[in-house]
């Protein structure tokens, strides 16, 4: 019987810790062989047709218990995260704890799920840097100058409070950092290259980057729950129109096959339409 056990870390993090009984191994194990039995090459018989021992024995261990993994990891997982009635918001960050032949294994799984949002007196903080003062043009009519898409950011985060997980920041800072690291490559530098350049160092970058992450998180969620708030949504002429304005064929392309991240796109920026014109 596969064992869970669950720890919610005071961050939000969810550290999932995972049991799988020998028997279940062995039986994977000997499911897998069978699979990969099917499709090796033994000199003299044809493909799949040799003696189950004498393919077996041309086998890597290795591939095996890769296999083996794959088939098991993500049955656990979505069995655990059932059992415990938990809603994740993220692919969970997968560590092996223990394998041993002949033994139970044991692995973790990092995730979390959304958190507490509080938006603050958000309307009052917009207003304020809506309703500025209005400049004053000889020979012209007053008008207000239109905030900044910073200042309103700004003065929405103001009292906003909302703790993000740090199983969440690591995961987009890594997505960050391997964009950084895609355009290094093509301007034909390399990491420690593009350091010296900018007089940094490795962990000064992953500190920069993972506060980017945790500020770009926290915004994304306080804009939803300002939007669920303020009842904003996105229909799907609204999504068709946007997917037929795509610059190419490849973005467009893109575009249809991420329908729901472009929903979330632009019910943000309708979110941000709203509150800039309080």
């Amino acid at each position: 019987m596969t064992l869970t056990q669950i720890d919610k870390q005071q961050d939000g993090t969810i550290k999932i810790t995972i049991t799988l009984p020998k028997d279940t191994i062995i039986s994977a194990q000997t499911g897998v062989i069978d699979e990969m039995v099917q499709r090796t090459n033994v000199a003299g018989f044809r493909k799949g047709k040799a003696p189950k021992e004498m393919a077996a024995s041309k086998l890597n261990p290795e591939q095996i218990r890769e296999e083996v993994l794959k088939k098991l990891l993500p049955q656990a997982y979505i069995k655990a995260i059932q059992e415990h009635k938990l809603n994740p918001i993220m692919n969970p960050k997968i560590h092996v704890e223990k394998i041993e032949d002949d033994k139970d294994w044991v692995f973790s799984a990092l995730t979390c799920e959304m958190p507490e949002v509080d938006p603050g007196n958000y309307k009052e903080n917009v207003k304020k840097v809506t309703a500025k003062s209005p400049i004053i043009i000889p020979g012209k009519e007053e008008e207000n100058k239109k905030p900044s898409l910073d200042e309103i950011i700004k003065a929405i985060l103001a009292d906003a409070n909302v703790q993000i997980p740090g199983v969440l920041v690591e995961q987009e800072a890594d997505r960050l950092l391997s964009q950084l690291l895609n355009d290094i490559k093509r301007l034909g530098l390399n990491l420690d290259q593009y350091l010296a350049s900018t007089n940094r160092k490795p962990e000064d970058l992953r500190a920069e980057y993972a506060k980017r992450a945790a500020d770009d998180i926290k915004l994304e969620f306080i804009l939803q729950k300002i939007a669920e708030l303020e009842k904003i949504t996105v229909d799907e002429k609204e999504v068709e129109e946007a997917i037929q304005k795509a610059k190419d064929p490849a973005e467009k392309q893109n575009m249809e096959a991420n329908k729901y991240v472009l929903t979330g796109i632009l019910r943000q920026q309708k979110t941000l339409d709203l509150l800039m014109n309080l």
